[in-house]
């Protein structure tokens, strides 16, 4: 199967994590060094305010540290698992409006599967930066995710 008929990183958390669904996410750019995520705005899922909801800005974070997981870990999936161990969002300012999210590990991909050739159950920060269209951070949050080896 040639690489262009495989299906994005987009198309695949799509279709297996209803949520991206739920909240239309479009998945703009995903590399194993970074991935942008954007959540249109949606009265739906606005908050007493009217901006985004805390709720879906997380899921949107999370969401982009999952696609840079993928990207830089799928080749790992036939013996490791990639699960979120924790998180912790800080929100800066009021989002109004489409929010983006952009994904960094915060660890070399090498060392991390090193960890993993080693017989470790490696753990991994992906840093993520919410913005709003004017370029604002709104708001910053790291999810520490692990590859758990298959047993």
């Amino acid at each position: 199967m040639s690489s262009e008929t495989l299906p994005s990183i987009g198309e695949m958390m799509a279709a297996s994590v209803p949520m991206v669904r739920t909240l239309n996410l479009e998945f703009t750019e995903t590399t194993a060094e970074r991935a942008v995520v954007r959540m249109p705005d949606q009265s739906d899922f606005h908050n007493h305010v009217g901006g985004p909801h805390a709720g879906a800005m997380f899921t949107l974070a999370e969401s982009a540290s999952g696609a840079i997981v993928m990207t830089a870990f799928g080749d790992q999936l036939g013996r490791a698992v990639p699960l979120a161990v924790r998180a912790e969002i800080g929100y800066k300012k009021l989002a109004m409006g489409a929010v983006a999210a952009t994904a960094e590990l915060g660890r070399p991909v090498a060392e991390v599967v090193a960890e993993l050739d080693a017989g470790e159950r490696p753990e991994f920060p992906v840093n993520v930066s919410l913005t709003r269209e004017d370029g604002a951070v709104t708001g910053e949050m790291t999810i520490v995710w692990t590859l758990r080896p298959n047993k």
